[in-house]
């Protein structure tokens, strides 16, 4: 039986996987179509997906869920929430060898009084995605890509209701002239006192920017909590060529970061939009000679 996660990071860095979304985008999802429909219609390219980061050397592989709550995936005309999440998580576990992180994203709407949707309804929604995400695996609950405190608060104390397992928790940061803040004003210091006080087992960051400034943002979380800290950014600023999004930042270019990420604090270590196999595979290197074998 593999160990907790949280006691893995203890002894040296973890390799988590890269980007899923753009990926599923990549093999011909069509604009505006929710990726975790995939799940039931084409799992088999959910699955090749999973496997090429697990060749890569990620040790976390991440469910096809980001939009799995179920506000998100109705308003895309898929009514059972359950199954499409079980069904990600089901279709994660490829190896007894990684840990499989059942992915939660914003809901996408705003909660009361700045939306129309109540908090319970968000709370609820929550639930049912956790559930379904450990019933068909998941090792790990990994609250992802969140801006509002609030939002993320109800998720966390969702998943917390349900499961002794790791709970971790990450928000998406960019550079403002008051420091770096969500784009709901969210501080980090904010972020992470609140973060673990909802009972999250690690915080950190993902999405928004590309590495450089995710070493500032993961030295302040350090300086709060000790804390599990993982680092996810994209490759780069998404850029519009030709109608489609692009993501410049090569795999030798994130990676020559890496080492200041570690420095900074990070303990688990992957990539979010734009990021590939090939990225993963890079920062597998690095992080082979920086900690002489990859913490597992």
């Amino acid at each position: 039986m593999k160990a907790s996660i949280l006691d893995a990071v203890k002894k040296g860095p973890v390799l988590m996987d890269g980007a899923i979304g753009t990926q599923v985008q990549a093999m011909g999802l069509p604009p505006g179509e929710p990726p975790e429909r995939w799940n039931t219609e084409r799992p088999d390219s959910i699955r090749k997906i999973h496997r090429d980061y697990l060749m890569a050397g990620a040790r976390v592989l991440t469910t096809n869920s980001f939009g799995g709550h179920p506000i998100r995936l109705n308003r895309a005309g898929i009514q059972d929430s359950y199954l499409v999440n079980f069904q990600a998580a089901a279709l994660t576990c490829i190896s007894p060898d990684v840990w499989v992180a059942g992915s939660v994203g914003p809901c996408g709407e705003m909660i009361k009084p700045l939306g129309k949707v109540e908090p319970d309804e968000v709370f609820e929604g929550f639930k049912l995605q956790v559930r379904a995400l450990l019933d068909g695996g998941a090792d790990i609950i990994l609250i992802e890509t969140m801006t509002a405190l609030e939002e993320a608060l109800l998720a966390v104390e969702a998943a917390r209701s349900l499961t002794s397992a790791p709970v971790l928790a990450s928000m998406t940061f960019s550079a403002t002239p008051r420091g770096f803040r969500t784009v709901m004003g969210v501080d980090i210091d904010s972020a992470v006192e609140s973060i673990l006080k909802a009972g999250a087992d690690g915080v950190g960051s993902n999405c928004g920017n590309g590495i450089e400034d995710f070493i500032p943002i993961v030295r302040r979380m350090r300086g709060l909590t000790d804390k599990p800290i993982l680092a996810e950014a994209n490759a780069g600023m998404p850029e519009m060529v030709n109608g489609k999004t692009v993501y410049r930042q090569t795999p030798e270019t994130m990676s020559r970061h890496i080492p200041a990420l570690l420095e900074a604090g990070a303990d688990l270590i992957g990539g979010c939009c734009g990021t590939t196999p090939a990225h993963i595979r890079k920062m597998k290197e690095i992080l082979d000679i920086e900690e002489g074998n990859l913490s597992i």
